[in-house]
């Protein structure tokens, strides 16, 4: 049985029949441009949804979190039209902790709502200045002297004992990376928080945890050894919000070679 938009005949079927595939156009268009573009109400509406459904990962001033990166860049990870920001956070970042923005962990917003947290995010966007230090001499610091390597990988060199840069320099704000450095148990990265053990046999371990549950904890010593124990037999378990990374102050490592450094993660950050 024909369906009714299709049931007319000659010219009128035509157009009838092409209403679907129009539509369809033209709602795909829609996606590429930002309705609300340069609009304050739209931002300010955006403001409030975001802060609802994604401050938690990239924090309340959009200036990333632990989970998330620092939307205020121009630069982004994944695309940096309206479309593609569309789109990230429309259907998620397979793979990261980046939902759909219809997913399951209670972020759900219409498409409407999408385009005002766009044009939001468009409001407080700053471009990031170029680095001024020497990067060279920045790379030759981070895996030498300052010993930024024994514990943080780049491009696949280095330690496992802290989070990986090498995207840092496009997921935190350059405020954030400093911050890290000067003052690292300030706002610790989750999931790197500092624990102590002490075994049954009398032995102490210091290192992050990995994995735990009611029964076992799987934890990173600082020689970057796996371990892992039985709750039942563990003498004493202890976690700190104190850092394993030491604050490195003016006297440990000066202004000018925290700019190196920060210009070598920034470079490498924006490839």
């Amino acid at each position: 049985m024909p369906s009714k938009l299709c049931s007319l005949s000659g010219r009128a079927l035509r157009w009838s029949c092409a209403l679907p595939v129009f539509a369809l156009v033209a709602g795909l268009e829609a996606q590429d441009r930002n309705p609300f573009a340069n609009d304050p109400a739209a931002a300010e509406a955006g403001k409030y949804h975001f802060r609802i459904n994604c401050a938690l990962c990239h924090g309340l001033g959009a200036r990333g979190g632990g989970r998330g990166p620092d939307l205020t860049r121009a630069n982004k990870k994944h695309g940096n039209s309206d479309a593609e920001l569309f789109r990230t956070i429309h259907d998620g970042v397979p793979g990261t902790d980046m939902p759909a923005a219809l997913g399951s962990i209670g972020v759900e917003m219409k498409d409407q709502e999408i385009w005002q947290v766009i044009t939001y995010l468009r409001s407080i966007e700053v471009k990031t200045p170029p680095p001024t230090g020497d990067v060279v001499h920045g790379k030759a610091l981070f895996y030498g002297a300052a010993a930024c390597s024994k514990c943080h990988m780049v491009e696949g060199k280095g330690g496992r004992l802290g989070p990986d840069l090498t995207s840092v320099g496009t997921s935190r704000s350059l405020e954030s990376i400093i911050q890290s450095i000067r003052d690292p148990s300030k706002e610790l990265v989750s999931g790197y928080e500092t624990a102590t053990v002490v075994t049954a046999d009398g032995k102490d371990a210091k290192g992050i945890v990995m994995n735990e549950d009611r029964f076992s904890v799987q934890m990173m010593d600082t020689s970057e050894r796996i371990l892992l124990l039985d709750r039942d037999k563990l003498r004493s378990f202890q976690k700190s919000p104190v850092s394993l990374m030491p604050a490195y102050n003016t006297s440990a490592l000066n202004e000018k070679d925290l700019q190196d450094i920060l210009a070598f993660l920034l470079t490498i950050g924006s490839k």
